[in-house]
């Protein structure tokens, strides 16, 4: 899996810091990549570190390099970063990797930065809030859309109600912020995938913008970048 290059096989890696986002990705795998064969790499110290250290550590950076580099040793044709607080390190790594090394939440941003002017970014982690809106500026300026106006809200204490067990408080949480958010602006994008429950629970029908999640759209976009 080097820069330039076709995928080797038709083996995903999906390298994961929650184990509960297995099953809510592995049906969209299996509908976007019904021919691919896949395996899992977990590792939930990742995150945690990162939590801890309040932003990727050159540690952390290079553990997420040893576990990409082990999934290609294994086969993988290509590898999906599931969790968005990894996105700085796997921007690092695709020098080393190719374009079959994708984040999680490219689609969600290539679909916000075509749409829509005014952008919206909640996190429950600000780990997660940083990479992700640094993605949106990112993707706004190599598609030449300078006139996007993003805007990045922290749903503070939603992740520690999650982390307790109590996730009928974080969803409720991270929907009444979706709302408060979507007020201001012409779409919100949620950066954690753990979010996407609380608005398919708890969402507000009232709420005339988008909401945007980055599981399906991230395996979509991987589906398009892997067929192409």
């Amino acid at each position: 899996m080097t820069s330039g290059s076709p995928a080797r096989n038709n083996t995903l890696c999906m390298l994961h810091t929650v184990p509960g986002l297995i099953p809510v990705i592995e049906p969209l795998r299996a509908r976007e990549l019904p021919d691919w064969t896949h395996f899992n790499i977990v590792d939930e110290s990742l995150l945690k570190n990162a939590i801890r250290d309040g932003a990727l550590s050159h540690t952390t950076m290079r553990r997420v390099f040893g576990h990409v580099a082990s999934a290609v040793e294994a086969g993988a044709g290509a590898v999906l970063v599931t969790c968005s607080s990894l996105g700085a390190a796997t921007e690092a790594l695709r020098p080393f990797f190719g374009e079959t090394l994708i984040r999680i939440d490219e689609g969600m941003a290539i679909k916000a930065v075509t749409e829509h002017r005014r952008i919206g970014v909640l996190a429950t982690l600000p780990t997660t809030l940083a990479p992700t809106t640094a993605l949106i500026r990112s993707t706004a300026e190599a598609r030449g859309a300078t006139d996007r106006k993003i805007s990045s809200s922290l749903c503070e204490g939603a992740f520690a109600k999650l982390t307790e067990g109590d996730t009928a408080s974080h969803d409720r949480m991270v929907a009444d912020a979706i709302a408060e958010l979507a007020a201001n602006v012409d779409v919100v994008l949620l950066a954690q995938a753990s979010m996407a429950r609380a608005w398919e629970h708890y969402g507000d029908a009232a709420i005339r913008v988008p909401v945007l999640t980055s599981p399906e759209l991230g395996m979509i976009h991987l589906g398009r970048v892997l067929k192409s």
